[in-house]
C-alpha cells in the first residue's frame, strides 16, 4: 500500500476521543497539582506527583500542538478554542505557536532555513570557519547539561513571553495570553502560597526539560536529514529528518505519541491519539528505524551537520580541527 494512503487510514476526526484525551490530560495535570502541593511535605507524595504534572504538562503541550494543526477535534473553531484554553498552563501563546510550527513543517530539512526549526545545528564547514568566541558559544549552547534545563527554563518562561514572529502573527494575542499565565499563577499563590508556587515551578521546570529533550530528539539523530533546495526531498525531510522513538506504549502515551515524529511530519493530519496505531500498523515495505533510550542519549552527543557525508556528527577532535582550519587557509 502506498504510504500516504495508509495514514490517510489515520486521519478522522472524532471529538468523542478528543474531549477524553484532553479532559484525562487536564485530569492529571490539576490532580497532580494539587497532590503535589498538599502533601509537599511527604517526599514519597510529592516526587511521583511532581513526574506525573511534568508528563501532563508535555501532554498537553503535544495537544496542543495537535489543536495548532487542526487535527484533534472535527471543527477548526473547535480545535482553535481547545488550543486557546490550554495555552495558560502549557505557556505557550496559541496563534504565534501555531504559526511558527507550520513555519518548521515547510522548512524541515530545508538546510538554508534552519532558524525555522526548534535546536540550532551548524554545519562542520561552519564550525570550521567559527571564530573562538563562536565556537565557544555554540558549546556551550549544545551541551545537553545547558540545553535542557536552562533551554526549558529560557523557551517556557521567557522566550514564550514575547516568542519571535509575536508582532506578526498576533501580539494582542500574546498580551493576553501572558495575562491569563499571570492570572494562574496569582490563583496558585493566593491558594498555596509561595511554597505552592515553588512546587508547581520545580514541577513545570521537570516538564520544560523533559519537553526539550524530546523536542531535541525529534530531529537530531545520526542518519537524519538535511538538504539544500532545489535537492530538498520533501518526503525524505519528513521522515529521514525527523525521529520514531522507541521507549514503550506507557512513555508514548504519557506524551501523547510525540515520540512518533517522522509519521507526524509525513501527515500532520493524523490525530496523536492515532500515532501509534498508524506506526506499528506500517507496510513492511515501509516500516521506520525506530530508537531506543539509549542510543537517544548517545545522540546528545551528535552536534554538527556533515554535509559531505551525509549525517550529524559529535565536535571534531583538535588535531583535525587544526588541519582543517589549515587546509581552508592554504586554499
Amino acid at each position: 500500500m502506498d504510504l500516504r494512503a495508509h495514514t490517510r487510514q489515520f486521519t478522522d476526526k472524532d471529538n468523542r476521543l478528543a474531549g477524553l484525551s484532553l479532559g484525562t490530560t487536564f485530569a492529571a495535570y490539576f490532580g497532580s497539582l494539587y497532590l503535589a502541593i498538599a502533601y509537599m511535605q511527604l517526599w514519597w507524595v510529592l516526587l511521583p506527583a511532581m513526574v506525573v504534572h511534568a508528563f501532563s504538562a508535555v501532554r498537553l503541550y503535544v495537544l496542543q500542538h495537535d489543536f495548532g494543526h487542526h487535527s484533534m477535534f472535527e471543527t477548526r473553531r473547535q480545535n482553535e478554542i481547545a488550543g486557546h484554553l490550554v495555552s495558560p498552563f502549557t505557556f505557550a501563546p496559541f496563534e504565534v505557536m501555531k504559526q511558527n510550527h507550520n513555519l518548521h513543517h515547510a522548512n524541515v530539512g530545508n538546510l538554508a532555513h534552519r532558524e525555522t526549526g526548534e535546536i540550532h545545528t551548524m554545519t562542520l564547514r561552519e564550525w570550521e570557519e567559527a571564530g573562538f568566541w563562536q565556537r565557544l558559544q555554540y558549546r556551550l549552547y549544545r551541551n545537553p547539561f545547558v540545553l535542557i534545563p536552562v533551554g526549558a527554563l529560557f523557551t517556557y518562561f521567557i522566550r514564550y513571553r514575547w516568542p519571535k514572529n509575536a508582532a506578526r502573527f498576533g501580539a494582542a494575542g500574546v498580551v493576553l495570553h501572558n495575562l491569563a499565565v499571570l492570572a494562574w499563577v496569582a490563583l496558585i499563590w493566593a491558594l498555596s502560597g509561595w511554597a505552592g508556587l515553588g512546587v508547581y515551578f520545580a514541577a513545570s521546570m521537570l516538564g520544560g526539560m523533559l519537553g526539550v529533550f524530546l523536542v531535541y530528539l525529534q530531529h537530531n539523530v545520526e542518519d537524519t536529514y538535511w538538504e539544500r533546495r532545489p535537492d530538498l526531498d520533501p518526503q525524505m525531510a519528513a521522515l529521514q529528518r525527523s525521529s520514531a522513538l522507541d521507549f514503550g506504549w506507557w512513555f508514548d502515551t504519557a506524551v501523547a505519541c510525540i515520540t512518533l515524529h517522522d509519521i507526524h511530519h509525513f501527515n500532520a493530519r493524523i490525530p496523536s491519539c492515532r500515532l501509534r496505531k498508524c506506526h506499528y500498523s506500517l507496510p513492511e515495505e515501509h516500516q521506520m528505524r525506530r530508537i531506543g533510550f539509549r542510543e537517544a542519549v548517545a545522540a546528545l552527543n551528535l552536534k554538527l551537520w556533515d554535509e559531505e557525508a551525509g549525517r550529524l556528527v559529535p565536535f571534531p577532535r583538535r588535531a583535525r580541527d587544526r588541519s582543517a582550519g589549515g587546509a581552508a587557509r592554504a586554499a
